[in-house]
């Protein structure tokens, strides 16, 4: 340490005689044998205070008083600056835990959108955060087209985790074909049972028999689907009393069926595309009727970016939920 001392000092005195580049090159080339050797900023302002002593020897004392005040600041400031970067190393290491886990919840829960016969099929659905807490699931064989539209009560991994179970249990079931009502009682027994109590899961769920042009739907908790009537030229709530997935055991849901005829479109949604906290008193659901008829003419996927985008707009691209929308038009 006298060495480091004596080597400092040397330097310093060179760089105060002369302040040339060269003198300072050499000040900050020493300062690798400083960190060598493990010494904190305290330290080094202790070194450099010793210098200062040693070739000024008619020092106010006050000058070293305001040394020992930088020395003591600099002691705080390192203990918060360690522990400054030791939340920046964790913050990263969820960084990148967190793109980890949203490749896996992208490959787990990917959708392909289906053509079934007589029907035209548009989504749009964009998380808010890395990992999506809305999930859509399609499904159709020769005779039934079916849809599940999801939204975790929960962010995050907790959410993601059940967003999977949820998709396991749609996948579990052949349910292209069965009745909705059934589907959610069997999906509301395995979420019960497997997540936590905090964990809630709303889900509208929709069969279409391709043969008969006939829609039965059943909710639980979701935000109620839009059915656009093109004969009557009016648009209806799709709206069915039903618990939340999850909460009780045993829960029945009711179903109800429509008929779909030519030019009649459903948007099934979550509240995410409804819930506009900036604009209370705004009928946010009156609004996308307008806009959706408005823009009938286009196919079911341009329809769900045209509405994605201008309610952007509308909130100033500060949509604060995730989103999703899915147009069915016949």
């Amino acid at each position: 340490m006298n060495k480091l001392k004596a080597q400092y000092k040397r330097i310093l005195s060179d760089y105060i005689q002369s302040q040339n580049e060269s003198n300072l090159y050499i000040g900050q080339n020493f300062i690798k044998q400083l960190i060598q050797k493990n010494l904190t900023p305290e330290d080094v302002i202790d070194i450099h205070k010793q210098a200062i002593e040693e070739i000024y020897n008619d020092l106010p004392e006050s000058m070293l008083h305001a040394y020992d005040f930088l020395i003591e600041v600099m002691v705080h400031f390192g203990l918060m600056f360690k522990e400054h970067q030791s939340l920046l190393i964790k913050q990263e290491e969820i960084r990148i835990e967190m793109d980890v886990a949203a490749k896996i919840q992208n490959l787990l829960l990917e959708t392909t959108i289906p053509n079934p016969k007589d029907l035209d099929i548009g989504m749009v659905s964009v998380p808010i955060r890395k990992l999506n807490g809305d999930y859509v699931h399609f499904m159709h064989n020769q005779n039934y087209f079916s849809v599940a539209v999801t939204d975790v009560v929960g962010k995050g991994v907790p959410a993601a985790l059940c967003m999977s179970m949820v998709k396991y249990g749609l996948d579990t079931l052949e349910y292209a074909r069965s009745n909705p009502s059934y589907v959610l009682e069997v999906l509301n027994n395995i979420i019960e049972k497997s997540v936590d109590d905090s964990m809630f899961v709303s889900l509208f769920y929709g069969r279409f028999d391709l043969e008969n042009n006939i829609f039965t739907w059943s909710s639980a908790g979701h935000e109620p689907a839009l059915y656009y009537n093109s004969t009557e030229q009016t648009f209806y709530d799709l709206e069915t009393k039903g618990l939340l997935l999850g909460i009780l055991q045993e829960v029945k849901y009711n179903q109800h069926d429509i008929k779909l005829n030519d030019n009649d479109f459903l948007i099934l949604m979550t509240d995410g595309v409804t819930d506009f906290r900036e604009m209370e008193e705004f009928d946010s659901r009156g609004y996308i009727k307008d806009l959706a008829l408005s823009i009938s003419h286009l196919t079911a996927q341009e329809m769900c970016e045209v509405i994605y985008e201008k309610l952007q707009e509308l909130l100033n691209f500060n949509i604060e939920d995730d989103f999703t929308i899915v147009v069915i038009k016949k």
